[in-house]
């Protein structure tokens, strides 16, 4: 499974309304990684939602020392092969942080995304949460 920027922050913050079923899919996942671009994208969603500033680089920091999670630091071949899916889908809306994550996904042989992000569905992986409402 991979975690996204709106699925760590369910995961995190037990005021989401995902926060439940963010755990209990994490908890169940047998295979969990992540990359450098959401963990740099989820410190400045913790931040402009008012999260506290520790508990978020807290957060990162414990998902970059888990045995549990696979953290893969965005080199340039990836980027620049993200950079060219979003140049070649001009009619997405995606991110750059959601190129890299397809991209990622598309090596790892992952479909699963912890996240409540519609462009995962967009791209063609199944999103684990319900869209905020």
């Amino acid at each position: 499974m991979l975690l996204d920027t709106s699925g760590l922050l369910c995961l995190l913050h037990r005021a989401e309304a995902q926060h439940d079923a963010a755990v209990a899919h994490f908890d169940a996942a047998i295979t969990k990684v992540t990359h450098s671009y959401v963990l740099a994208e989820f410190v400045a969603l913790a931040s402009a939602r008012r999260l506290p500033r520790e508990a978020a680089l807290e957060f990162v920091a414990d998902l970059q020392n888990s045995s549990e999670v696979a953290v893969v630091y965005v080199g340039e071949p990836l980027h620049r092969s993200a950079l060219r899916l979003l140049q070649n889908r001009l009619d997405m809306t995606w991110s750059l942080c959601d190129a890299v994550s397809f991209m990622l996904m598309e090596r790892l042989g992952e479909g699963t995304a912890l996240t409540s992000d519609r462009h995962f569905e967009q791209a063609g992986f199944q999103r684990l949460l319900s869209p905020s409402p």
